[in-house]
């Protein structure tokens, strides 16, 4: 016979950080979200389609990567050299790797190498490369998201939203490519002729931070979409639209500080007991021990059920490690994780006189009993 344990909630009574306040930043939009599950913890117009800036340069990169290969070298042309605001030092005819023209575009967030980028990747045909820029997009799901030039510079129609950007930097820090690029302050390019500098003024001050990308123009303002890595999460907050650097620089610290906090990982299942089944013939109860931990992500503040499904008593012979439960871990209606419950001992199906014998004492106890 098996029956049902619903076993006592799994308080997880944090306080603190945890249970502050959504931080409301000094911006157009705003958007935080955890990228293991997907769960959007807070956004302010998280799809009002405003300018971004060099945030572009993250669907530009990824476009021109699947045309360009990293160490190929390209040759820069004279309107690709000569786009003017952040740069790298560029001139007409120059050969330069795909691997410094993506740091001068990632990290210095530099305009004439992401243009220089489009025009390798497209034969020259950069109104062409926007277009597989748009054709990305679409595909992505950025239904707010239109590109009007691979550089971000401000331009009407170039539109993307909090929202967008978020997915966007998610799609690009599966590139390792990207991942290795956009976490580094500082890169020397060119044999070593020229040092580019992030704007990302989180790196290394904010734990745990492992890019993304920065953008700032006069119809953008300033704006950034970052991400934090915890164990076993990652925290993604989009500001854009902020009134200076450093007025974006602190909403963002508060609003990754706040969405970190509100996670745990915990093991939720451990290596130990979780039901005792009765063994017949008078032995001793037989212990059921999960088969291995359950270690996850769980959300601060909300309830977690342990259920347990394992039988009252057990037939004879039990093997030591054979099957004989599960335990459930649920969050609401979704399921965490399961692990079987095993047997801790091994259990033989005593001899036949063992059995007479226990028979015996056992109708001794009963006739006893009526006697009595």
């Amino acid at each position: 016979m098996r029956r049902l344990v619903a076993a006592a909630v799994l308080a997880l009574a944090f306080t603190g950080a945890a249970h502050a306040a959504v931080p409301n930043p000094e911006a157009r939009a705003f958007f935080v979200v955890n990228a293991a599950n997907g769960e959007v913890l807070a956004s302010r117009s998280a799809h009002a389609q405003v300018p971004i800036a060099s945030i572009t340069k993250l669907m530009t990169v990824l476009v021109a990567l699947d045309h360009l290969k990293v160490d190929e070298v390209v040759t820069v042309a004279r309107e690709e050299a000569q786009v003017g605001e952040s740069r790298i030092p560029l001139h007409r005819g120059q050969r330069i790797s795909v691997h410094d023209l993506l740091a001068g575009a990632l990290i210095q967030s530099a305009n004439n190498a992401a243009d220089a980028l489009a025009a390798a990747a497209s034969g020259g045909d950069v109104p062409r490369f926007v277009e597989w820029m748009n054709a990305r997009a679409r595909k992505l799901g950025l239904r707010d998201t239109h590109f009007v030039r691979p550089d971000g510079l401000d331009t009407p129609g170039h539109v993307s939203s909090a929202r967008d950007v978020a997915v966007l930097a998610q799609v690009a820090m599966h590139s390792p490519v990207v991942r290795d690029i956009v976490r580094e302050r500082s890169e020397s390019i060119e044999g070593g002729s020229f040092v580019v500098h992030t704007w990302n003024d989180l790196l290394g001050a904010f734990p745990g931070l492992i890019g993304v990308k920065t953008g700032h123009t006069a119809d953008a303002g300033w704006c950034q979409v970052a991400a934090a890595r915890r164990r076993g999460y990652t925290i993604y907050a989009v500001i854009l639209g902020s009134p200076s650097r450093d007025q974006r620089n602190v909403d963002l610290n508060r609003l990754l500080a706040w969405g970190v906090s509100q996670y745990r990982t915990l093991t939720l299942v451990a290596r130990q007991p979780y039901a005792w089944a009765s063994a017949p013939y008078g032995l001793r109860p037989l212990s059921l021990v999960a088969g291995k931990p359950l270690v996850r992500v769980v959300r601060v503040g909300r309830p977690i059920v342990e259920r347990i499904v394992a039988p009252t008593a057990v037939s004879l012979p039990v093997s030591r490690g054979e099957q004989l439960g599960r335990v459930e871990i649920w969050a609401g209606k979704t399921r965490l994780g399961t692990r079987p419950l095993l047997a801790a001992r091994a259990v033989p199906r005593p001899g036949l006189g063992a059995r007479l014998r226990w028979y015996g004492t056992r109708t001794v106890h009963h006739l006893a009993g009526i006697l009595s």
